[in-house]
């Protein structure tokens, strides 16, 4: 069975709280990495609901600690996952088929990518 190219875990469903969240994103990357998935979206919302949001902020920043302490790759912002930004376009030549992503290009601000 082929490794899809991009999972997306969809994590804002049921409105979880922050440390919720946290811990379902634990256990999606941990799935991940065993089944052999290199780039995840993470669905966060965008705080439309005010839940979103402080979602996306503590996600985000949980994200960002994980790749200084290399946890994970990277992770690149739905706001900047787009063919002109850097980190992006460096992914986009390693694994071409993500080019295909719907949220390639489109400043959405409700999701992050990350690159294991």
């Amino acid at each position: 069975m082929p490794v899809e190219a991009i999972k997306t875990i969809i994590i804002k469903h049921g409105m979880p709280s922050v440390e919720q969240a946290r811990m379902r994103l634990q256990d999606e990357l941990r799935k991940a990495r065993q089944s052999g998935v290199k780039v995840l979206k993470l669905v966060h919302g965008y705080g439309s609901s005010g839940v979103g949001g402080d979602l996306r902020i503590a996600l985000q920043s949980t994200l960002r600690q994980m790749a200084l302490q290399h946890e994970i790759g990277d992770c690149i912002y739905g706001e900047n996952w787009r063919t002109g930004d850097e980190r992006s376009w460096g992914l986009l030549k390693r694994m071409p088929e993500l080019k295909n992503d719907s949220d390639l290009g489109k400043s959405n601000k409700g999701v992050t990518i990350i690159i294991l």
